[in-house]
Protein backbone atom coordinates (compact mmCIF):
# COMPACT_ATOMS: atom_id res chain seq x y z
CA UNK A 1 0.00 0.00 0.00
CA UNK A 2 2.64 2.28 0.56
CA UNK A 3 4.29 1.76 -2.34
CA UNK A 4 0.84 2.93 -4.48
CA UNK A 5 0.39 5.86 -2.54
CA UNK A 6 3.89 6.98 -3.28
CA UNK A 7 3.38 6.14 -7.16
CA UNK A 8 -0.07 7.85 -7.30
CA UNK A 9 1.71 10.96 -4.90
CA UNK A 10 4.44 11.85 -7.19
CA UNK A 11 2.38 10.32 -10.48
CA UNK A 12 -0.37 13.59 -9.72
CA UNK A 13 3.01 15.85 -9.00
CA UNK A 14 4.56 15.25 -11.81
CA UNK A 15 1.48 15.25 -14.28
CA UNK A 16 1.06 18.57 -12.59
CA UNK A 17 4.47 20.20 -13.56
CA UNK A 18 4.50 18.39 -16.23
CA UNK A 19 1.36 20.77 -17.82
CA UNK A 20 1.80 23.94 -15.94
CA UNK A 21 5.79 24.08 -15.99
CA UNK A 22 7.84 21.38 -18.08
CA UNK A 23 5.36 21.40 -21.12
CA UNK A 24 4.97 25.32 -21.28
CA UNK A 25 9.42 25.51 -21.01
CA UNK A 26 9.92 22.30 -23.83
CA UNK A 27 7.51 24.64 -26.29
CA UNK A 28 9.27 28.05 -25.41
CA UNK A 29 12.36 26.08 -26.35
CA UNK A 30 10.64 24.76 -29.43
CA UNK A 31 9.59 27.84 -30.92
CA UNK A 32 12.52 29.76 -30.22
CA UNK A 33 13.56 31.83 -33.36
CA UNK A 34 10.58 30.42 -35.32
CA UNK A 35 7.80 32.38 -36.89
CA UNK A 36 4.03 30.64 -37.27
CA UNK A 37 3.93 32.38 -40.55
CA UNK A 38 5.45 34.15 -43.30
CA UNK A 39 3.50 33.71 -45.99
CA UNK A 40 0.31 36.30 -45.76
CA UNK A 41 -1.98 38.99 -47.81
CA UNK A 42 -1.13 42.16 -48.05
CA UNK A 43 -3.95 45.20 -47.27
CA UNK A 44 -4.54 45.80 -50.79
CA UNK A 45 -4.19 42.45 -52.09
CA UNK A 46 -7.37 41.64 -54.26
CA UNK A 47 -6.91 38.30 -53.50
CA UNK A 48 -8.40 38.36 -50.29
CA UNK A 49 -10.53 36.43 -49.75
CA UNK A 50 -14.57 36.15 -48.59
CA UNK A 51 -14.87 36.42 -44.75
CA UNK A 52 -18.46 35.26 -43.30
CA UNK A 53 -19.27 36.05 -39.76
CA UNK A 54 -20.85 33.37 -38.07
CA UNK A 55 -22.10 34.53 -34.78
CA UNK A 56 -25.14 32.70 -32.26
CA UNK A 57 -26.33 35.28 -29.61
CA UNK A 58 -29.28 34.67 -26.92
CA UNK A 59 -30.32 37.34 -24.77
CA UNK A 60 -27.61 39.95 -25.42
CA UNK A 61 -29.59 43.00 -25.72
CA UNK A 62 -26.72 44.91 -23.89
CA UNK A 63 -24.54 44.59 -26.16
CA UNK A 64 -25.83 43.49 -29.32
CA UNK A 65 -25.82 46.85 -31.00
CA UNK A 66 -22.54 47.94 -29.72
CA UNK A 67 -21.39 44.60 -31.13
CA UNK A 68 -22.52 45.21 -34.59
CA UNK A 69 -21.34 48.31 -34.49
CA UNK A 70 -18.07 47.32 -33.60
CA UNK A 71 -17.94 44.79 -36.71
CA UNK A 72 -19.23 47.56 -39.36
CA UNK A 73 -15.77 49.83 -37.99
CA UNK A 74 -13.64 46.66 -39.40
CA UNK A 75 -11.02 47.25 -42.06
CA UNK A 76 -11.86 45.37 -44.49
CA UNK A 77 -13.45 45.38 -47.90
CA UNK A 78 -16.90 46.35 -47.47
CA UNK A 79 -18.31 43.54 -50.29
CA UNK A 80 -16.17 41.07 -49.08
CA UNK A 81 -17.63 40.68 -45.48
CA UNK A 82 -20.94 39.24 -44.69
CA UNK A 83 -23.15 38.79 -41.26
CA UNK A 84 -24.78 35.73 -40.34
CA UNK A 85 -26.70 36.73 -36.86
CA UNK A 86 -28.86 33.88 -35.86
CA UNK A 87 -30.88 34.33 -31.85
CA UNK A 88 -31.26 30.91 -30.30
CA UNK A 89 -34.82 31.62 -28.96
CA UNK A 90 -34.03 35.05 -27.42
CA UNK A 91 -37.03 36.58 -25.43
CA UNK A 92 -35.44 39.76 -24.47
CA UNK A 93 -35.28 43.02 -26.97
CA UNK A 94 -32.68 41.15 -28.91
CA UNK A 95 -34.73 41.03 -32.26
CA UNK A 96 -36.21 44.45 -32.53
CA UNK A 97 -33.08 45.82 -31.60
CA UNK A 98 -31.33 43.80 -34.44
CA UNK A 99 -34.20 44.53 -36.78
CA UNK A 100 -33.63 48.39 -36.37
CA UNK A 101 -29.76 48.44 -36.50
CA UNK A 102 -30.78 47.31 -39.98
CA UNK A 103 -33.11 49.49 -40.90
CA UNK A 104 -30.35 51.86 -40.02
CA UNK A 105 -27.52 50.32 -41.80
CA UNK A 106 -29.15 49.14 -45.26
CA UNK A 107 -25.54 48.89 -46.80
CA UNK A 108 -24.93 46.25 -44.36
CA UNK A 109 -24.13 42.62 -45.44
CA UNK A 110 -26.13 41.18 -43.01
CA UNK A 111 -28.43 37.80 -42.46
CA UNK A 112 -30.35 38.45 -39.30
CA UNK A 113 -32.28 34.68 -38.52
CA UNK A 114 -34.65 34.63 -35.57
CA UNK A 115 -34.75 31.06 -34.33
CA UNK A 116 -38.21 30.37 -32.52
CA UNK A 117 -36.44 27.04 -30.78
CA UNK A 118 -34.09 27.26 -28.28
CA UNK A 119 -31.27 24.81 -28.89
CA UNK A 120 -27.88 26.29 -28.03
CA UNK A 121 -24.68 27.53 -30.24
CA UNK A 122 -23.78 24.22 -31.51
CA UNK A 123 -26.92 24.03 -34.06
CA UNK A 124 -27.21 27.46 -34.67
CA UNK A 125 -23.65 27.89 -35.88
CA UNK A 126 -24.58 25.23 -38.12
CA UNK A 127 -27.08 26.13 -39.55
CA UNK A 128 -26.14 29.96 -40.34
CA UNK A 129 -22.67 27.74 -41.76
CA UNK A 130 -24.78 25.83 -44.24
CA UNK A 131 -26.43 29.67 -45.36
CA UNK A 132 -23.43 31.09 -45.87
CA UNK A 133 -21.92 28.24 -47.83
CA UNK A 134 -24.81 28.11 -50.03
CA UNK A 135 -25.01 32.11 -50.59
CA UNK A 136 -20.91 31.56 -51.27
CA UNK A 137 -21.73 29.13 -53.96
CA UNK A 138 -24.19 31.74 -56.04
CA UNK A 139 -21.01 34.05 -56.07
CA UNK A 140 -18.33 31.56 -56.15
CA UNK A 141 -17.58 32.67 -59.85
CA UNK A 142 -15.41 35.70 -58.83
CA UNK A 143 -15.74 35.03 -54.83
CA UNK A 144 -12.48 33.24 -54.81
CA UNK A 145 -11.34 31.89 -50.85
CA UNK A 146 -13.91 31.69 -48.03
CA UNK A 147 -13.84 31.92 -44.57
CA UNK A 148 -15.77 31.71 -41.47
CA UNK A 149 -14.97 34.28 -38.86
CA UNK A 150 -16.65 32.50 -35.67
CA UNK A 151 -17.19 34.98 -32.71
CA UNK A 152 -19.41 36.45 -29.53
CA UNK A 153 -21.21 38.96 -28.89
CA UNK A 154 -19.50 40.02 -25.81
CA UNK A 155 -16.32 40.28 -27.82
CA UNK A 156 -15.17 43.20 -29.50
CA UNK A 157 -12.84 43.74 -32.70
CA UNK A 158 -9.78 46.49 -32.99
CA UNK A 159 -9.97 47.52 -36.34
CA UNK A 160 -7.28 45.73 -37.99
CA UNK A 161 -7.95 42.77 -36.27
CA UNK A 162 -9.96 40.98 -38.84
CA UNK A 163 -7.69 41.62 -41.47
CA UNK A 164 -4.90 40.55 -39.05
CA UNK A 165 -6.68 37.07 -39.29
CA UNK A 166 -7.59 36.51 -42.42
CA UNK A 167 -4.13 37.86 -44.33
CA UNK A 168 -2.46 34.21 -42.54
CA UNK A 169 -4.88 32.18 -45.13
CA UNK A 170 -2.41 33.11 -47.90
CA UNK A 171 -0.46 30.13 -46.74
CA UNK A 172 -2.77 26.95 -47.68
CA UNK A 173 -1.63 25.45 -45.14
CA UNK A 174 -3.16 27.10 -42.37
CA UNK A 175 -6.38 26.21 -41.23
CA UNK A 176 -7.03 28.17 -38.34
CA UNK A 177 -6.34 31.54 -36.91
CA UNK A 178 -6.87 32.55 -33.33
CA UNK A 179 -6.86 36.03 -31.70
CA UNK A 180 -5.43 37.39 -28.91
CA UNK A 181 -8.60 37.55 -26.22
CA UNK A 182 -8.09 40.64 -23.53
CA UNK A 183 -9.82 41.75 -21.09
CA UNK A 184 -12.09 44.91 -20.39
CA UNK A 185 -13.14 46.24 -17.08
CA UNK A 186 -10.55 44.58 -14.40
CA UNK A 187 -10.44 45.39 -10.85
CA UNK A 188 -8.79 45.18 -7.93
CA UNK A 189 -11.38 42.85 -6.38
CA UNK A 190 -13.24 40.08 -7.29
CA UNK A 191 -11.49 37.34 -9.15
CA UNK A 192 -10.86 39.20 -12.66
CA UNK A 193 -7.34 39.81 -12.18
CA UNK A 194 -6.44 36.17 -11.20
CA UNK A 195 -8.40 34.83 -14.57
CA UNK A 196 -6.59 37.41 -16.70
CA UNK A 197 -2.99 36.39 -15.51
CA UNK A 198 -4.28 32.64 -16.52
CA UNK A 199 -5.58 33.72 -19.64
CA UNK A 200 -2.07 35.74 -20.58
CA UNK A 201 -0.11 32.71 -20.00
CA UNK A 202 -2.46 30.36 -22.31
CA UNK A 203 -1.96 33.34 -24.83
CA UNK A 204 1.75 33.03 -24.86
CA UNK A 205 1.20 28.90 -24.65
CA UNK A 206 -0.45 29.03 -27.60
CA UNK A 207 1.81 31.51 -29.27
CA UNK A 208 4.61 29.12 -28.92
CA UNK A 209 2.54 26.01 -29.93
CA UNK A 210 1.64 28.46 -33.29
CA UNK A 211 5.46 29.12 -33.67
CA UNK A 212 7.18 25.62 -32.56
CA UNK A 213 4.52 23.11 -35.05
CA UNK A 214 1.57 24.72 -36.21
CA UNK A 215 -0.45 23.46 -33.46
CA UNK A 216 -2.25 25.64 -31.21
CA UNK A 217 -4.77 23.96 -29.26
CA UNK A 218 -8.07 25.36 -28.87
CA UNK A 219 -8.77 29.13 -29.67
CA UNK A 220 -10.56 31.38 -27.48
CA UNK A 221 -13.77 31.24 -29.08
CA UNK A 222 -15.26 34.34 -28.98
CA UNK A 223 -12.84 35.56 -32.44
CA UNK A 224 -11.47 33.02 -34.76
CA UNK A 225 -11.31 32.45 -38.18
CA UNK A 226 -11.06 29.09 -40.41
CA UNK A 227 -11.20 27.98 -43.57
CA UNK A 228 -15.08 27.39 -44.67
CA UNK A 229 -14.56 24.34 -46.63
CA UNK A 230 -12.59 22.76 -42.98
CA UNK A 231 -15.96 23.60 -41.27
CA UNK A 232 -17.83 20.09 -40.36
CA UNK A 233 -21.16 20.36 -38.76
CA UNK A 234 -20.78 20.76 -34.84
CA UNK A 235 -22.24 17.64 -32.96
CA UNK A 236 -25.65 18.08 -30.66
CA UNK A 237 -25.49 18.91 -27.40
CA UNK A 238 -21.61 20.01 -27.93
CA UNK A 239 -20.22 22.60 -25.11
CA UNK A 240 -16.97 23.32 -26.26
CA UNK A 241 -17.66 23.90 -30.32
CA UNK A 242 -14.53 25.56 -30.73
CA UNK A 243 -12.06 22.94 -29.52
CA UNK A 244 -14.17 19.91 -31.45
CA UNK A 245 -13.76 22.44 -35.08
CA UNK A 246 -9.81 23.17 -34.39
CA UNK A 247 -9.24 19.62 -33.28
CA UNK A 248 -10.83 18.32 -36.59
CA UNK A 249 -8.59 20.86 -38.61
CA UNK A 250 -5.64 19.59 -36.84
CA UNK A 251 -6.29 15.94 -37.60
CA UNK A 252 -6.69 16.83 -41.03
CA UNK A 253 -3.26 17.88 -41.24
CA UNK A 254 -3.64 21.71 -41.16
CA UNK A 255 -1.60 24.08 -39.13
CA UNK A 256 -3.42 25.97 -36.22
CA UNK A 257 -2.12 29.51 -35.27
CA UNK A 258 -3.15 32.67 -32.68
CA UNK A 259 -1.46 36.08 -33.99
CA UNK A 260 -0.73 38.15 -30.95
CA UNK A 261 -1.34 40.91 -33.21
CA UNK A 262 -4.78 40.37 -33.81
CA UNK A 263 -6.71 42.07 -30.43
CA UNK A 264 -9.59 41.25 -29.44
CA UNK A 265 -11.35 42.05 -25.37
CA UNK A 266 -14.43 41.25 -24.01
CA UNK A 267 -15.34 42.41 -20.73
CA UNK A 268 -14.20 40.71 -17.63
CA UNK A 269 -16.20 38.48 -15.09
CA UNK A 270 -15.53 39.39 -11.22
CA UNK A 271 -17.85 37.12 -9.26
CA UNK A 272 -15.83 34.00 -8.58
CA UNK A 273 -19.84 32.25 -8.74
CA UNK A 274 -20.08 33.30 -12.56
CA UNK A 275 -16.77 31.61 -13.41
CA UNK A 276 -17.27 28.70 -11.73
CA UNK A 277 -20.46 27.90 -13.40
CA UNK A 278 -18.61 29.29 -17.01
CA UNK A 279 -15.55 26.63 -15.89
CA UNK A 280 -17.73 23.96 -14.61
CA UNK A 281 -19.76 24.01 -18.11
CA UNK A 282 -16.54 24.12 -20.55
CA UNK A 283 -15.26 21.57 -18.20
CA UNK A 284 -18.26 18.93 -18.77
CA UNK A 285 -17.49 20.01 -23.06
CA UNK A 286 -13.78 19.20 -22.54
CA UNK A 287 -14.39 15.95 -21.37
CA UNK A 288 -17.04 15.22 -23.87
CA UNK A 289 -14.09 16.46 -26.62
CA UNK A 290 -11.29 13.69 -24.71
CA UNK A 291 -13.70 10.97 -25.45
CA UNK A 292 -14.42 12.18 -29.12
CA UNK A 293 -10.40 12.27 -29.46
CA UNK A 294 -9.23 10.26 -27.29
CA UNK A 295 -7.52 8.03 -29.39
CA UNK A 296 -5.03 10.86 -29.86
CA UNK A 297 -3.28 10.32 -26.19
CA UNK A 298 -3.49 6.59 -26.14
CA UNK A 299 -1.32 6.62 -26.00
CA UNK A 300 0.00 10.29 -26.90
CA UNK A 301 3.10 9.06 -28.88
CA UNK A 302 2.45 11.25 -32.41
CA UNK A 303 3.06 14.85 -32.02
CA UNK A 304 -0.96 16.25 -32.05
CA UNK A 305 -1.33 13.54 -29.55
CA UNK A 306 1.63 15.20 -27.07
CA UNK A 307 0.28 18.52 -27.56
CA UNK A 308 -3.31 17.46 -26.32
CA UNK A 309 -1.89 15.32 -23.75
CA UNK A 310 0.70 17.72 -22.19
CA UNK A 311 -1.96 20.84 -22.65
CA UNK A 312 -5.40 19.67 -22.41
CA UNK A 313 -5.69 16.52 -21.01
CA UNK A 314 -3.51 16.75 -18.07
CA UNK A 315 -4.57 20.27 -16.94
CA UNK A 316 -8.42 18.89 -17.32
CA UNK A 317 -7.96 16.01 -14.96
CA UNK A 318 -6.05 18.61 -12.85
CA UNK A 319 -8.65 18.81 -9.63
CA UNK A 320 -8.31 15.16 -9.57
CA UNK A 321 -4.46 15.09 -9.28
CA UNK A 322 -4.84 17.58 -6.24
CA UNK A 323 -7.16 15.50 -4.64
CA UNK A 324 -4.70 12.49 -5.15
CA UNK A 325 -1.72 14.09 -3.79
CA UNK A 326 -3.75 15.31 -0.51
CA UNK A 327 -5.24 11.96 -0.21
CA UNK A 328 -1.75 9.96 -1.16
CA UNK A 329 -0.31 12.28 1.25
CA UNK A 330 -2.48 11.14 4.37
CA UNK A 331 -2.01 8.14 3.78
CA UNK A 332 2.31 8.09 3.26
CA UNK A 333 1.75 10.72 6.90
CA UNK A 334 0.75 7.43 9.10
CA UNK A 335 4.43 6.01 8.73
CA UNK A 336 6.93 8.75 7.33
CA UNK A 337 7.56 11.68 8.75
CA UNK A 338 8.52 13.86 5.67
CA UNK A 339 4.62 13.28 4.30
CA UNK A 340 2.98 13.60 7.69
CA UNK A 341 4.71 17.47 7.86
CA UNK A 342 3.88 18.24 4.25
CA UNK A 343 0.46 16.78 4.35
CA UNK A 344 -0.52 19.05 7.69
CA UNK A 345 0.94 22.02 5.66
CA UNK A 346 -0.81 21.37 2.29
CA UNK A 347 -4.27 20.69 4.50
CA UNK A 348 -3.26 24.39 7.22
CA UNK A 349 -2.70 26.18 3.85
CA UNK A 350 -5.56 25.26 2.17
CA UNK A 351 -7.57 26.17 4.75
CA UNK A 352 -5.75 29.78 5.75
CA UNK A 353 -6.19 30.32 1.90
CA UNK A 354 -9.99 29.69 1.71
CA UNK A 355 -10.16 31.80 4.91
CA UNK A 356 -8.23 34.53 4.31
CA UNK A 357 -10.07 35.30 0.94
CA UNK A 358 -13.65 34.54 2.21
CA UNK A 359 -12.89 37.38 5.19
CA UNK A 360 -11.40 40.08 2.70
CA UNK A 361 -14.23 39.42 0.00
CA UNK A 362 -16.72 40.06 3.41
CA UNK A 363 -14.73 42.65 5.05
CA UNK A 364 -14.85 44.31 1.21
CA UNK A 365 -10.80 44.30 1.09
CA UNK A 366 -8.51 43.58 -1.46
CA UNK A 367 -7.28 39.85 -0.91
CA UNK A 368 -3.67 39.59 -1.47
CA UNK A 369 -2.58 38.93 -4.37
CA UNK A 370 -0.85 35.34 -4.00
CA UNK A 371 -3.85 34.53 -1.49
CA UNK A 372 -6.19 35.77 -4.43
CA UNK A 373 -4.29 33.45 -6.41
CA UNK A 374 -4.38 30.27 -4.79
CA UNK A 375 -8.30 30.46 -4.13
CA UNK A 376 -9.01 30.63 -8.01
CA UNK A 377 -6.63 27.90 -8.88
CA UNK A 378 -8.58 25.61 -6.12
CA UNK A 379 -11.68 27.25 -7.52
CA UNK A 380 -11.34 26.26 -10.61
CA UNK A 381 -9.69 22.76 -10.51
CA UNK A 382 -12.95 22.26 -8.26
CA UNK A 383 -14.77 23.40 -11.39
CA UNK A 384 -12.79 20.93 -13.25
CA UNK A 385 -13.77 17.78 -11.26
CA UNK A 386 -17.46 18.97 -10.92
CA UNK A 387 -18.24 19.72 -14.51
CA UNK A 388 -16.18 15.69 -15.24
CA UNK A 389 -19.36 14.55 -13.44
CA UNK A 390 -22.06 16.53 -15.42
CA UNK A 391 -20.08 14.67 -18.06
CA UNK A 392 -20.82 11.63 -16.66
CA UNK A 393 -24.20 11.79 -16.03
CA UNK A 394 -24.93 12.36 -19.67
CA UNK A 395 -25.17 16.23 -20.80
CA UNK A 396 -28.74 16.11 -22.66
CA UNK A 397 -28.90 19.55 -23.40
CA UNK A 398 -26.10 22.30 -25.47
CA UNK A 399 -27.76 25.27 -23.91
CA UNK A 400 -26.68 28.06 -21.30
CA UNK A 401 -26.82 31.25 -20.03
CA UNK A 402 -24.01 33.82 -20.96
CA UNK A 403 -22.01 34.90 -18.37
CA UNK A 404 -22.02 37.94 -16.69
CA UNK A 405 -19.48 40.73 -17.50
CA UNK A 406 -18.25 43.62 -16.88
Amino acid sequence: MWVLAQIIFWGSLAALLHSYVIYPFLMRLFARGKQANALVFAPTDPELPVVSVLMSVHNEERIIVKKLDNLQRVKYPGGKLHLYVGSDQSDDGTHELVATWIAQNPSANIHFVPFQERRGKPPVINDLAELALADFEKRKPVAGQHLFLLTDASVMLEPETLFQLVRHFKNPKIGVVDAHMRSEGLRQEGISRSEERYLSGEVQLKHWESQAWGMMIGPFGGCYALRADLFEPIPPRSLVDDFWLVFRVLEKGYSAINDLEAQCFEGATHRVADEYRRKKRIAAGSFQNLARFRQWVLPPTSRLGFVFFSHKVLRWFGGFFLLLIFLSAGVLALQNQFFNRLFWLMACGTAVVLALNFIQIKLQREPWTLVKNLAYFLAMNLALVDGFFKWLRGIREGTWQPTTRE
